[in-house]
């Protein structure tokens, strides 16, 4: 069990990428805090751990407003006793171009997919401080963050600041003994926001296939596990090699 008796903190845990990593580092010990904004999908998750043999519960919370952050963060310390483990995951897309979006759209994209990760990584992290818990955080970033696109401005915009916002996070909690790394994925699973997994939607990369959530997963257990206690600050591409493919690359 590389993760027994550590505390994850996962968000946006009800489908997709965050199910399947509340999935995984339960099977590796951890205790879940599966955190969404719909109660019945954390719930379900939650409930299909614990069916599994492994501890979890749902914890509500908009992770666009830092209120709901500072108390989902407390009520996780409460139940749990700490929390050793968060990844960042929840994000939302705007799929629009700069002339279509409202200002009222870039800022939610905005809240949930960039400033959220910085608002739990601040407040999990005091909590880290405090009970003196050797901390790890993961933020799912994008290669959407890499390189610009003909729509889905803002989601590009977030996704660019989730990568320096992993450096920065990295290099001033380090003297507190909390490792801050990064996952970049392209296209895995079901699109941002969406419930259903389209096998046909093409994808450009050298694996020859689609990603799964559970590549993903793989990932960051590898990155909130003491197999990579000497990687810090660091972009994990799980991306099949899409961006060895990008242009000008070659």
């Amino acid at each position: 069990m590389k993760l027994a008796n550590r505390v994850a903190i996962v968000t946006g845990a009800g489908r997709n990428i965050g199910e399947e990593v509340c999935k995984l580092l339960a099977s590796e010990g951890a205790y879940i805090a599966v955190v969404d904004l719909d109660k019945a999908r954390g719930d379900k998750v939650a409930a299909d751990i614990v069916k599994a043999g492994g501890k979890a519960k749902g914890f509500v919370c908009d992770v666009g407003k830092e209120d709901d952050i500072i108390k989902c963060v407390a009520d996780v310390n409460n139940e749990f006793g700490k929390a050793d483990i968060l990844v960042n995951n929840a994000a939302i897309s705007d799929n629009k171009t700069m002339f279509d979006i409202t200002t009222e759209e870039w800022n939610r994209v905005l809240a949930v997919t960039l400033t959220s990760p910085f608002l739990f990584s601040k407040h999990a992290a005091k909590a880290m401080i405090d009970k003196k818990v050797k901390g790890a955080i993961v933020n799912v970033s994008s290669t959407s963050g890499y390189y610009g696109r003909d729509r889905a401005v803002a989601y590009t915009a977030a996704k660019g600041g989730v990568v320096n916002l992993t450096k920065s996070l990295a290099i001033q909690l380090a003297p507190h003994n909390i490792r801050v790394n990064a996952v970049v994925p392209n296209k895995i699973g079901s699109p941002v926001g969406k419930d259903e997994f389209d096998p046909t939607r093409p994808v450009v990369n050298l694996a020859g296939r689609p990603g799964l959530p559970i590549d993903l997963a793989k990932a960051v257990l590898f990155l909130v596990s003491d197999d990579s206690e000497f990687i810090v600050g660091a972009q994990l591409f799980v991306d099949g090699g899409c961006t060895t493919l990008m242009p000008g690359n070659s």
